[in-house]
């Protein structure tokens, strides 16, 4: 029985685990959640009763795991590829580790903060939002400086982290013109063929994004071109 994972394609921390799906070629069954659709919903809610995704469902260990980082670190220990996206070192484990948390909190946080006030219009004081990404966009640039990947010396499960975080946030608070350094990383990463197919499949919905008009052309003109949302 093969790994199931339950995620929608727009879902940033999806886009996370989708990566390193990617990244080590590991087979995986999808059952995309809308969670507007109450039997969808319900789905979701058995496995994980808080009814977030991504999860992913393991039969074979009779498992069901939430959480992205989570997620990434158990396919790393029991679905290992080429890759190891958690280093055994534990000095750099624990920097992998440190700067995947810092992409979740100090950018995923106020992003999906940003979004659900423009969602649900409720017309919120963002500015903390807003001030947390031009500070995390600072640090990262000042890092980003010496460094090819954020918290390894290989692509990592930060990596993973980086690339939605970015992906999105630069729709809300773009980079300043002076983070050459983090607009960089951020080439490096939207490179990877992991990450472009990530991008490529979430085309289709990124006109049910709040902010589609503010990504970047060059990732959402396949979606203009199809207009319609996949079935």
């Amino acid at each position: 029985m093969s790994l199931t994972l339950y995620y929608h394609p727009l879902s940033s921390y999806c886009h996370k685990v989708l990566v390193a799906l990617y990244e080590n070629g590991i087979e995986f069954d999808r059952r995309i959640i809308d969670l507007a659709d109450a039997a969808d919903r319900a789905e979701l809610q058995a496995l994980w009763p808080i009814g977030k995704f991504p999860v992913l469902r393991d039969p074979a260990r009779q498992r069901d795991l939430p959480e992205s980082s989570v997620i990434i670190e158990y396919l790393d220990r029991l679905y290992p590829g080429e890759r190891r996206l958690v280093p055994d070192d534990w000095e750099t484990a624990l920097e992998v580790r440190l700067w995947d948390r810092f992409f979740d909190n100090y950018l995923q946080t106020p992003i999906q903060r940003i979004v659900s006030d423009r969602l649900y219009a409720t017309n919120g004081d963002l500015t903390g939002e807003r001030s947390t990404l031009a500070t995390a966009y600072r640090m990262l640039d000042h890092r980003m400086a010496s460094r090819i990947w954020a918290a390894s010396p290989d692509f990592s499960l930060a990596d993973c982290a980086a690339a939605p975080a970015l992906f999105y946030a630069c729709t809300l608070v773009p980079f300043p013109d002076d983070c050459s350094h983090l607009s960089a990383y951020f080439e490096r990463l939207i490179q990877r063929p992991s990450v472009l197919r990530v991008i490529d499949e979430a085309r289709p919905w990124f006109s049910f994004y709040p902010f589609a008009q503010a990504i970047e052309q060059r990732f959402r003109q396949a979606s203009e071109e199809k207009g319609s949302r996949p079935v």
